[in-house]
């Protein structure tokens, strides 16, 4: 068994109201405990984590492809709130009641979307894309609300700001001054480019997953089904979404709430997450040492142990 990733046990679509269809895969027994994955950017549902974990655990691992990616539906101009409902009809249509989630990568503020929307019972941001926008663009320029209580750590922004790379900030402000622009812009990628990207920006200790055969050529599918319908489709959309600021209220949500970093991780967020998570009620932040933007792959054991203790209510 490979140590990083195994192929899915079962691939399917589940119909949503609107006719749309929502790409699955699972690991693990039908009969486990259910645990959603949001995937990282432009990979579909191919691309799973821990299948010792998983197996040893008898859980039901279920990843989602999101609209215009791998084999879901696109669905032009979509919102978090439509992604939210989504995985709420999916859930109950699956029976996979209200399970936790991880969001990784970009998969991230997706997944707490539906901690805000109360679809989940927990969540786990690992390598999480953090709300840059919230801190680099005004409010007013992004047509965000700016009440204080919305907002409770504006202040603390300055110096978060201070640390954003300056492509991201470019990209960032770039989306918030012209949406449509941005996203056509993000339309024009593809999986040779973002594999470039992912590799060009990590650290050795991620080279040693990333370039491992197995985790590479499952990687690879993952990205080449991500964008078989296109960019435009649906990671460009997914990509305005994540670096415009978050609509969803973080400091609404009433589910628990881990952030999970790699201390050599400089690419998801320039304060390892600290900033988010003084803005969720209970939040709490792990920077595992040693561990890169892979953390999701080298440690799938502690994330998915306090996951499953903190939807149990235990952590």
């Amino acid at each position: 068994m490979n140590r990083y990733v195994t192929a899915p046990a079962r691939l399917g679509e589940t119909p949503l109201p609107d006719g749309r269809l929502m790409g699955w895969a699972e690991w693990g027994p039908e009969d486990g405990v259910p645990v959603l994955l949001c995937p990282g950017a432009a990979t579909s549902r191919w691309l799973g984590f821990g299948p010792d974990v998983v197996a040893a655990r008898g859980l039901r691992l279920v990843s989602l492809d999101r609209p215009g990616l791998g084999a879901s539906t696109p669905h032009p101009g979509r919102t978090f709130a439509d992604f939210a409902a989504d995985v709420r009809h999916l859930a109950a249509r699956r029976g996979l009641g209200r399970p936790p989630v991880v969001g990784n990568s970009q998969g991230a503020p997706f997944a707490l979307a539906c901690a805000e929307a109360d679809v989940v019972a927990a969540v786990a941001v690992v390598s999480g894309a953090d709300d840059v926008a919230s801190a680099v663009v005004p409010a007013a320029a992004s047509g965000a609300r700016a009440d204080e209580d919305r907002r409770p750590d504006e202040r603390a922004a300055t110096g978060f700001a201070a640390a954003v790379p300056a492509h991201v900030r470019e990209l960032v402000e770039r989306t918030a001054a012209d949406p449509r622009g941005a996203e056509e812009f993000f339309a024009g990628f593809t999986a040779d480019a973002m594999a470039h990207l992912v590799r060009t920006n990590s650290p050795a200790c991620d080279l040693a997953v990333y370039q491992d055969p197995g985790f590479e050529a499952a990687y690879r599918r993952a990205l080449d089904e991500g964008f078989a319908q296109g960019a435009a489709a649906g990671y460009a959309r997914d990509a305005v979404l994540a670096m415009s600021r978050w609509p969803f209220a973080l400091d609404r949500i009433t589910v628990p709430v881990d952030l999970w970093y790699g201390a050599h991780d400089a690419s998801h967020s320039p304060d390892h997450g600290a900033r988010l998570a003084a803005r969720i009620p209970g939040a709490r932040r792990h920077v595992v040492p040693g561990a890169g933007g892979s953390l999701l792959w080298t440690d799938p054991g502690p994330i998915l142990a306090t996951l499953l203790d903190r939807a149990a209510g235990k952590g």
